[in-house]
């Protein structure tokens, strides 16, 4: 492959701008400085930018710990955005497979992979989420049947499908939904009389969050994590 191609899929930049970056000397092949766009490139060439080593992508599968006050978008004009928190290249070609609200912290997983991301988000899926809520009153009596039987949401035709709830202290609970609706969490709670202070999704399907992750960290899914997504049931 052409060095200035190899440039432009790693370093997601345009032909030109590629060129530039040569010109200045910045890319080295094998420890040389190299400033012509048509040297040839394989798999056994070091090619660094910046001492930051280059190497073409495959489907790049990224776990995230959430933090408050951050959006799942690449562009947001009142908040920033997760996607900052990552240093990784060719951002554009990154999404979420399925968001979390500015104020919801937690697990949130990134992917290139469209089918992967698909196979998590897709309702006829049910991908189990599970998310730790601490709500403003005290849980109800008749809260569990009724997550069980599904609930009525405003401007929702039919109730929601069958979700699990467990009761960890008088107003904090684990609640395991297996599909996606906007705000559905809130939404639910909010239904039967109750508001969520704070929300934070601990796992998606067998996906866990990794508890050495800080807010605001990130790492690489395993092999195996990724593989649990096309597991049947």
């Amino acid at each position: 492959m052409r060095l200035d191609k190899f440039l432009c899929e790693t370093l997601g930049v345009t032909r030109k701008e590629a060129t530039i970056l040569l010109r200045k000397g910045e890319i080295t092949v094998n420890d040389v400085v190299q400033k012509s766009g048509s040297v040839k490139v394989s798999d056994n060439c070091d090619v660094e930018w910046q001492e930051r080593k280059l190497e073409l992508q495959g489907p790049r599968y990224i776990m995230l710990y959430k933090p408050d006050g951050f959006v799942c978008s690449h562009e947001d004009s009142n908040n920033p955005t997760a996607f900052e928190l990552l240093d990784e290249v060719n951002m554009d070609k990154l999404h979420f497979a399925g968001r979390l609200d500015v104020d919801t912290t937690g697990l949130v997983l990134i992917t290139d992979d469209g089918q992967w991301s698909h196979r998590i988000t897709s309702p006829k899926h049910e991908c189990a989420k599970v998310y730790r809520a601490w709500l403003a009153d005290p849980v109800g009596d008749e809260y569990i049947e009724k997550f069980k039987e599904g609930i009525e949401l405003r401007s929702e035709r039919n109730l929601t499908r069958p979700a699990e709830l467990e009761v960890r202290a008088e107003s904090e609970v684990l609640l395991t939904i297996h599909e996606g609706k906007y705000h559905q969490v809130k939404r639910m709670f909010a239904a039967l009389g109750n508001k969520v202070e704070e929300l934070h999704r601990e796992k998606v399907g067998a996906i866990e969050l990794d508890e050495d992750l800080e807010p605001g960290e990130y790492r690489y899914l395993t092999a195996e994590e990724v593989e649990s997504v096309w597991a049947k049931k």
